[in-house]
């Protein structure tokens, strides 16, 4: 027995980190998208269940999210940019404001209120999900991304938002372009490049801010090496990448498939149950 589990019911755990690997895998490629809002949620309950303190269960929950990403992110980017649709002039103007979004939002995640951020994830999503569903083209702040002070200053939300939530920033790069006129497809693919830029220093940030949680919680397991470094869960990460990178793929291919409103209805129908799920989490908190 470890953690108070049995072992049928960490073979439990583990095909649900294993299945929950190949969804977010999927939804990375399709959405161009992380998956963190799907991991985090599923990482937190089986963390939960391992006996992981209420005080650190959350950092470990995204900081894992944030590492799983990193090679998910990649191989889905590598196919979107193969087939021509990554903007790299967007990534090139935002890497450095969406690196000092990353590095403050690494400094502040032990700090910040998670409900604060809970009530952010809502807002946006079901502003994004309202604009794909239901918006008309002249749905939008301009024509196309602008230049100077707000284009770095959207990188620097966007990079400090989604390392808070444990997410590869493409909810919030979805919402920003196609407010901005730029197609579903260009959106989804230059997002996924953008999940990459988030994901590494964000992993290393929650490496360096749960270094000492191991020495303060000597006794679980689930928080000593070689199970994790910092917050970082290397077993929840290894039984979810796997999965995770074979199916992204796929995901990149249905998305290619499917017409722009097909692909809009579609994610926009995500983005309205995560912030829904959220938002019932806000109320019964």
């Amino acid at each position: 027995m470890i953690a108070g589990l049995n072992l049928s019911e960490l073979g439990e755990l583990a095909v649900l980190l294993v299945v929950v690997g190949a969804i977010a895998g999927f939804l990375a490629g399709m959405f161009g998208i992380g998956g963190g809002a799907v991991l985090v949620p599923v990482l937190y309950e089986c963390f939960r269940l391992a006996g992981v303190p209420l005080e650190v269960r959350m950092p470990l929950c995204i900081g894992t999210s944030l590492a799983i990403i990193i090679p998910t992110a990649v191989r889905s980017y590598t196919a979107h940019r193969a087939r021509g649709s990554v903007d790299m002039e967007i990534l090139r103007k935002w890497a450095i404001p969406v690196l000092l979004g990353v590095i403050v939002g690494s400094v502040i995640a032990r700090y910040a209120p998670e409900r604060l951020f809970k009530i952010v994830f809502v807002i946006v999503a079901w502003a994004a999900a309202a604009r794909l569903l239901f918006g008309r083209q002249d749905w939008r702040f301009g024509d196309d991304l602008p230049k100077g002070f707000l284009m770095n200053l959207y990188g620097w939300i966007v990079g400090l938002l989604s390392t808070l939530m444990g997410i590869g920033g493409g909810l919030f790069s979805n919402l920003l372009m196609t407010f901005y006129g730029r197609s579903i497809h260009q959106s989804v693919a230059t997002s996924a490049g953008l999940a990459v830029l988030i994901s590494i220093p964000g992993a290393l940030g929650y490496v360096y801010a749960g270094w000492p949680a191991a020495t303060r919680f000597p006794d679980v397991l689930a928080l000593q090496f070689p199970f994790a470094i910092g917050y970082i869960s290397l077993i929840g990460a290894a039984l979810v990448m796997p999965t995770s990178l074979l199916v992204a793929p796929l995901g990149v291919k249905v998305a290619h498939a499917m017409s722009k409103r097909a692909l809009e209805i579609s994610f926009g129908l995500y983005l309205l149950t995560m912030g829904t799920r959220f938002f019932i989490a806000l109320i019964y908190a």
